[in-house]
């Protein structure tokens, strides 16, 4: 009724050198090869009892090996049949009571595996004759992004909308292959011969996954900057490739339903350049400053600022311009408590220099005569 488990466990040459005919993953695939067809190896030489040798179809006796990170699905007229995803050897049987269908392993791909088979599972006996199939369950790479022209998000640390051309790379992980073959891979792809991969520029399924890859940049990088557990900084998107994986994850599950539709999860993400367009690189600057400022590093800078101030005013104007300046440092001495409390000044009616000051001005204004003035004079100096 469908597979016995007959060795578990790390695959090696002892196993082929065992069986000496069996199907498994063919040689030359590329890395990124997503699903192929089982290709038989070795001869039959009258030993077991499939004696067809048919590319891709097994019969009672076949032995099928699954390596580390592939996954084995049965097919009999289109309809998934079975599906192993623990490494070992297994043989096809359709008439024993202790065969099975599933054989999905531990981690995420058992639970979903087991979701997809108990809505898709073939009705009926499965017969005689399936044809076999590989899935890779590996991080398939180097899937890249790209944009033309900026994007723009809503950014919750700068406060306002932020734009940007960016580009980059990210990695595939097939977590439900049941899902993944029946509602994704064209049926071109399940014949012998025929490679799913999701970097072939002619796989129109994989150009549409670009596609909707690049219309969720905008919507990831809003829910990464918009995270105060990643600090609210889009400049840490570039050092952070799992968290922005999981924004962008997230972006396109919400939008395009890849992991519950299609089986199919962002694993990781590497972003190459971010090139930000000229009203964001000057709130950066911005920034930038402020964070110069903030703290004991931002007192020093300012203190010496004021310094290098107080030197130019003197050089330039003279005691008028340190004056003045003296006056402005003391307006900034709240700010952040950059300045020492001083005791307060003198009340102005007990200055001399104000006093004679007022009475000069009065003088000018024609309250008081010459001679009123000299008196005031006089008694301010203590003549």
């Amino acid at each position: 009724m469908g597979l016995i488990q007959a060795v578990t466990g790390s695959i090696g040459g002892a196993l082929a050198d065992q069986w000496k005919d069996f199907y498994t993953v063919p040689d030359g695939l590329p890395a990124t090869a997503a699903l192929f067809a089982a290709v038989p190896r070795g001869t039959n030489a009258g030993r077991g009892s499939n004696t067809r040798g048919s590319s891709n179809i097994i019969t009672n006796g076949s032995k099928i090996v699954v390596p580390e990170g592939y996954g084995l699905l049965l097919f009999q007229d289109g309809a998934i049949t079975g599906f192993a995803a623990e490494p070992g050897g297994y043989e096809w049987r359709s008439d024993d009571l202790n065969s099975k269908s599933i054989f999905s392993g531990d981690g995420i791909v058992d639970a979903l595996v087991k979701q997809s088979w108990e809505r898709f599972k073939f009705g009926g006996q499965p017969g005689s004759q399936q044809a076999a199939f590989f899935v890779s369950l590996k991080e398939l790479a180097d899937n890249r992004f790209g944009t033309q022209s900026e994007i723009y998000w809503d950014d919750g640390f700068l406060g306002t909308q932020v734009g940007a051309v960016t580009r980059g790379s990210y990695t595939l992980k097939i977590v439900d292959p049941i899902l993944f073959v029946k509602n994704f891979v064209p049926a071109r792809y399940l014949q012998v011969g025929e490679v799913f991969d999701f970097t072939d520029m002619d796989n129109a399924a994989a150009s549409q996954l670009f596609n909707e890859v690049v219309g969720s940049l905008a919507p990831a990088f809003s829910l990464y900057t918009n995270d105060p557990g990643k600090g609210n900084r889009i400049t840490k998107l570039q050092q952070d490739s799992v968290g922005f994986a999981k924004s962008l994850s997230a972006a396109v599950e919400n939008a395009y339903q890849w992991k519950s539709d299609r089986g199919l999860v962002i694993a990781k993400t590497a972003i190459v350049s971010i090139e930000y367009d000229a009203n964001t690189r000057e709130l950066l600057k911005t920034v930038q400053r402020a964070d110069a400022l903030a703290g004991a590093r931002g007192n020093s800078n300012l203190q010496a600022s004021i310094a290098q101030g107080m030197q130019s005013a003197g050089e330039n104007t003279g005691a008028a311009g340190i004056m003045g300046l003296g006056m402005a440092s003391g307006m900034m001495g709240g700010i952040g408590s950059l300045q020492q409390p001083v005791a307060p000044p003198a009340a102005a009616a007990d200055d001399p220099i104000a006093k004679l000051k007022k009475a000069k001005e009065m003088l000018d204004l024609g309250l008081i005569s010459q001679a009123d003035y000299d008196a005031a004079k006089a008694k301010a100096l203590g003549l």
